[in-house]
């Protein structure tokens, strides 16, 4: 039976459309069928799966959160907006007590915990809600933890190709580069080579043409000073449904923890993944 009703935020988005069509489905959760969104949006509604879910621009949104709260009752809010109202939206959550999932990447990432750990609920936070990728940063957070020197000496060069609506320089990436840093490499996130044309993505890339809307694509490479060794970690996800899939799995997760009593703590995808969901 469904029972965590959800809020799915960045409506018409397309990772907030994967999500909100993935809660449709998944038997664990409720949609309510509203979602906030930016004040450009002039729309009244969006549909998803046959759902017609009603657009709230900010200017509306105090008035109907405040009567979502009373029909409705507790729900989390999931949020896949854009990166430059990452930490308002979370300042508003913690204002209005309501838990939240924030897979929305960029903003002050460090202002965005103290914002959370401020406040009286908890959250999940992750700039990545693939959990197989999650697990590939886990293990590589372990090598940057127990072998600094691992790659000293090597080059890196990182590429990363999303499409062409991602504002920002990807979130996974940018912690990828600080594990690579623990293991000895000296590289800094500005230098990341970021992909956003669609032509070069399909013609030089490879990047399947039906896939050009919506991937996430990466390539670290490692080469030795001699230029006689080199690693090289890929990662090539097509459309959204990983990352939905995964944010289904943190919403339960975070459910829990709010029946718990939890408070002012903000959750990864690695705690997450811990919970064995």
């Amino acid at each position: 039976m469904k029972n965590i009703k959800i809020m799915v935020n960045g409506l018409p988005g397309q990772m907030a459309e994967a999500a909100a069509s993935e809660a449709i489905r998944d038997e664990r959760v409720t949609l309510i069928p509203c979602s906030l969104t930016g004040p450009e949006i002039t729309r009244n509604t969006h549909t998803v799966e046959n759902v017609d879910i009603s657009l709230i621009t900010p200017e509306k949104r105090d008035e109907k959160i405040s009567d979502l709260i009373q029909t409705q009752g507790p729900f989390i809010s999931v949020d896949y907006t854009h990166p430059s109202a990452v930490n308002a939206n979370a300042r508003y959550y913690c204002e209005k007590n309501l838990p939240f999932v924030m897979g929305t990447t960029g903003g002050d990432r460090e202002l965005l915990l103290s914002t959370v750990a401020a406040s009286g609920i908890p959250a999940v936070i992750a700039p990545n809600m693939a959990k197989q990728i999650v697990g590939l940063q886990a293990m590589m957070e372990f090598a940057a933890d127990n072998f600094q020197d691992l790659f000293r000496g090597y080059s890196l060069s990182v590429r990363e190709s999303h499409q062409k609506g991602k504002a920002d320089t990807s979130g996974t990436a940018v912690a990828m580069v600080k594990y690579f840093n623990g293991m000895g490499v000296p590289f800094s996130v500005d230098r990341i080579q970021k992909e956003r044309d669609p032509e070069t993505q399909e013609k030089s890339w490879g990047v399947p043409r039906e896939h050009l809307p919506g991937h996430a694509w990466h390539t670290y490479t490692l080469v030795s000073e001699d230029g006689t060794v080199k690693f090289e970690f890929t990662h090539n996800v097509n459309g959204r449904a990983i990352y939905a899939k995964g944010t289904m799995d943190a919403v339960c997760f975070l459910q829990k923890k709010i029946e718990e009593g939890v408070t002012g703590k903000a959750f990864t995808m690695i705690e997450v993944m811990k919970g064995r969901l």
